[in-house]
Order: structure tokens, then C-alpha cells, then sequence
């Protein structure tokens, strides 16, 4: 519910206020509407499990689940490898900032991420649809993910694994790669300012969406690129929980509290939403 809660108010919050009608906001208002989709898909689910101890789930809905999961997280890939462009262009090239990153441009950027993410989440999703699954049936694990259902399969399963080792390279090593470059241009372009207010400013614009960055592609890689060989199951549904539950829990806190734009305009609102309510009773 808090989950929800500060991405819909974050979504809220940049779409009436003005000031806040920027690429870098667009982008985060996506954020939170992917952010949204996953603990939906996930979250309600995951509750039943951790209540009752023992449930059930058909095949189509973990199929479907795993398919919203996996469409959600790559379409998150490439929105985070855009928020690194938009700040590099931001601080690299201010400039050129305002022709290149205009509002067609931006919409063409999250609608071409979504249509890469539902067009790469078909491959590994049909796949796993196709398998044979004669044993218990038994998921040791929080959600439909991706190991946990070919562990089960008892079908030849090193064509799907090897699928799936493929999509990680346009999927998470590539759009992570865009990611460092970028970053180390901002870097190296924060360090030539002379003034160290200026530093400090420039590299506020960009702290959040590091830190972001930092705890979803570092668990996401440490859970599919990372040899599984002396990982527990444990340290592996605490690691799934931290990019499924945690990031889009702590997202919100994470641009809010460290954004003094985001900060204003909440207080404005909620002081224009407590002037209305006094004025009206």
C-alpha cells in the first residue's frame, strides 16, 4: 500500500504541477507507473504465499505472472539507460539540451522501451509455456521467476537457458554499459567545474537516479549473471525481493527526499489542499 501510495502520489505530483514538466520528471512518472505494475503483479500474490504458508497458482496465471514480471523489469532496463542519456545530455551538453530532448522525443523513448520490453518478454515466456512439467510442481520460491519454473521442467532445457543467457546482453549488459559510459562522461564533465557549489549542484541533479540504478541492476546482476553455484535458496529470495519489492518501495523516498523540486511542490500542494479544505468547511 505504501508502495502504491508514493508512486501514484509521485505520479500526481509531476502531472499538475508545472514546474516539474520536465524530460527528467517524465521519465520518473514512468518509473513509478512500471513501479506500480510490479507490486501489483507480484506483491498480492507473494502475501497469500507468506500468510497461508502453502498456495496454489494455475499454470496460465504463472505464466502470466512471470511474462508482466519479466516485461516490467526489462522495460525498467531501458528506461533507467534513457534517465542516464537525458542526464548526460542535461550536464554534458546544456545547450543542446532543450532542442534534443524534446516532448516527441520523450514519448518516442518510453513507447519504443515498452514496445522492446513486451516484444523481448514474449521469447523466454513462450518458451516456458512449452515445457513439460511432470513432477510436484512445487515453486520453492516467492514468485514465477525464471530458474524456479525450468528447475521443475522435465524438459531438455538448454535451449531455454540458453535463450535467455542471449537476452542478457541487450536486456541487462549492454543498457548497463550505456549506463557507465554515460556516467563517466558526467563525471569527468562534474570534475572541470571550478566552483564546488557548482559540482555539488550538477551531481544532485543525477545522485538519485545513481542510487537507483545501483540497487537495481546490482541485484539484478548478481541474480542472473552471478554462477548460482554456492548460492543458497535464501540469499536468492532475499536478492528477487530487493529488485521486486524493495526498489519500487523505496524509489519514491529515494527522489523525494533527495529532490528539492519534488520537496516544494509537495508542500505547495499539500498547502493548497489544506486552504481549500478550510475554505470550504
Amino acid at each position: 500500500m505504501v508502495t502504491i501510495f508514493g508512486n501514484f502520489l509521485t505520479i500526481i505530483l509531476i502531472y499538475y504541477s508545472k514546474t516539474l514538466h520536465s524530460p527528467m520528471y517524465f521519465f520518473l512518472s514512468q518509473l513509478s507507473i512500471s513501479d506500480i505494475m510490479l507490486t501489483t503483479g507480484i506483491s498480492p500474490n507473494m502475501l497469500n504465499i507468506i500468510l497461508h504458508e502453502r498456495t496454489s497458482i494455475s499454470f496460465v496465471g504463472c505464466i502470466t505472472q512471470y511474462y508482466v514480471y519479466g516485461t516490467i523489469e526489462t522495460f525498467e532496463c531501458f528506461l533507467l539507460t534513457v534517465m542516464s542519456y537525458d542526464r548526460y545530455l542535461a550536464i554534458c551538453s546544456p545547450l543542446h539540451y532543450t532542442s534534443i530532448m524534446k516532448q516527441s522525443l520523450c514519448i518516442e523513448l518510453v513507447l519504443a522501451s515498452w514496445l522492446f520490453s513486451c516484444s523481448i518478454g514474449l521469447i523466454p515466456t513462450l518458451e516456458l509455456s512449452q515445457l513439460e512439467f511432470c513432477g510436484s510442481n512445487v515453486i520453492d520460491y516467492l514468485f514465477c521467476d525464471f530458474n524456479p519454473l525450468v528447475e521443475l521442467s522435465c524438459s531438455d532445457i538448454s535451449t531455454v537457458q540458453m535463450e535467455m543467457t542471449l537476452l542478457c546482453f541487450p536486456v541487462l549488459i549492454f543498457p548497463f554499459l550505456v549506463i557507465v559510459v554515460s556516467y563517466t562522461y558526467i563525471v569527468l564533465t562534474i570534475l572541470k567545474i571550478s566552483s564546488f557549489s557548482g559540482r555539488i549542484k550538477s551531481f544532485s541533479t543525477c545522485s538519485s537516479h545513481l542510487t537507483v540504478v545501483f540497487i537495481f541492476y546490482g541485484t539484478l546482476i548478481a541474480m542472473y549473471l552471478i554462477p548460482k553455484k554456492g548460492q543458497s535458496q535464501m540469499i536468492s529470495k532475499i536478492m528477487s525481493l530487493l529488485y521486486t519489492v524493495f526498489t519500487p518501495f523505496v524509489n519514491p523516498f529515494i527522489y523525494s527526499l533527495r529532490n528539492k523540486e519534488i520537496k516544494d511542490n509537495l508542500k505547495m500542494l499539500y498547502i493548497n489542499k489544506r486552504s481549500f479544505i478550510q475554505n470550504f468547511w
